[in-house]
């Protein structure tokens, strides 16, 4: 199979994606019984993003250096996460683009929308059925690309490390403000902060503001997310955190759905947003590039070079082919095997 075969195939995937089908409408529909996180509007989301970056100018950028006919394929196994809507589905894209074999073991918190998005795939391209296998075990692989927790990432690098591999960890991502944001910017970093109820390693876990921020404005600004409260599970996650920080007289900031702490930690738990007040710029320039390797994206108007991958106010949900997790460049790395 040449790249233009696959790069055809790719881009009927994301036309796909992008039309009304009633098979994918019921997959998205029915998601939520089987991870109650997934729920319409969050899948939607996860596969309109998907379908955003399977475009023609995108996808010959991101495939410009592959060679049209690749070596020997190795067979690659992918533990995949579960946290958000086909949050995997890039390392497959990956491992399929360079001419790979894609072992895959899936989450079982996200066993529908892959299986099926992939069947699609070898519609398009018949020649695919043989480098999609799913696996519940892996065995038999020439490289690994496994995410999962700082825990388990001890236990890949134990199991996968004589092995090229790729081992992913626990990472969050973090917002700068300077008082300066208009009110549509901070309406748009509460996307960052609620898309996929902040499940994501992209989504913003803290924010640094400057020395006696008034959060008023901020607050006013993501009003319009308040109906996150009305997911069960989110709810309970606010709900149990209040209490904690009321019962240990904890000092907190609270709009009713977020809860606001200071706190210099960057992963803040679920429906909580830690802050850290800065007196000056370079002082958080200083502490991000510290803590560079578990920050996976920037959310900011100002370029801080801090060597993290920085993004505009709203769009940390949304990276491009080429926005890579932790940093490294999967393609290469498997183009390189």
């Amino acid at each position: 199979m040449t790249l233009q075969q696959r790069k055809k195939a790719f881009l009927h995937i994301g036309n796909y994606l992008s039309s009304e089908n009633e098979n994918l409408n019921q997959l998205i529909y029915s998601a939520h019984h089987y991870n109650a996180w997934f729920t319409p509007a969050e899948t939607l989301k996860a596969i309109k993003a998907i379908a955003t970056i399977l475009n023609e100018p995108d996808l010959s950028q991101w495939l410009h250096n592959l060679p049209e006919s690749p070596p020997r394929p190795k067979r690659v196994g992918l533990v995949l996460a579960g946290n958000i809507p086909m949050v995997g589905f890039h390392d497959i894209l990956s491992v399929l683009a360079t001419g790979h074999i894609a072992l895959i073991k899936l989450s079982s918190q996200d066993r529908q929308l892959i299986p099926h998005i992939l069947n699609k795939l070898v519609e398009a391209e018949p020649q695919f059925q043989e480098l999609i296998q799913f696996t519940e075990r892996l065995d038999n692989f020439d490289a690994v690309i496994a995410t999962g927790s700082n825990n388990t990432s001890r236990y890949f690098e134990h199991y996968f490390g004589k092995v090229p591999h790729i081992i992913r960890k626990n990472r969050n991502s973090v917002a700068v403000l300077t008082g300066e944001e208009s009110n549509a910017d901070l309406f748009h970093l509460g996307q960052d902060i609620f898309d996929y109820f902040g499940l994501g390693c992209r989504n913003v876990s803290k924010l640094f503001v400057p020395k006696g921020y008034n959060f008023r404005r901020f607050f006013e600004a993501i009003e319009p997310y308040n109906k996150i409260i009305n997911h069960h599970k989110y709810n309970n996650n606010y709900d149990y955190n209040k209490s904690i920080f009321l019962v240990n007289r904890e000092a907190h900031l609270d709009n009713g759905f977020v809860l606001l702490k200071e706190d210099e930690r960057l992963a803040s738990p679920l429906a909580v947003l830690y802050y850290e007040e800065y007196d000056h710029l370079e002082t958080v320039k200083s502490k991000l590039r510290n803590v560079a390797e578990n920050i996976q994206c920037l959310v900011c108007a100002t370029n801080l070079d801090v060597n993290v991958q920085q993004v505009k106010f709203g769009e940390s949900q949304h990276p491009k082919l080429w926005d890579y997790a932790d940093g490294i460049n999967t393609l290469a790395f498997l183009a390189g095997l």
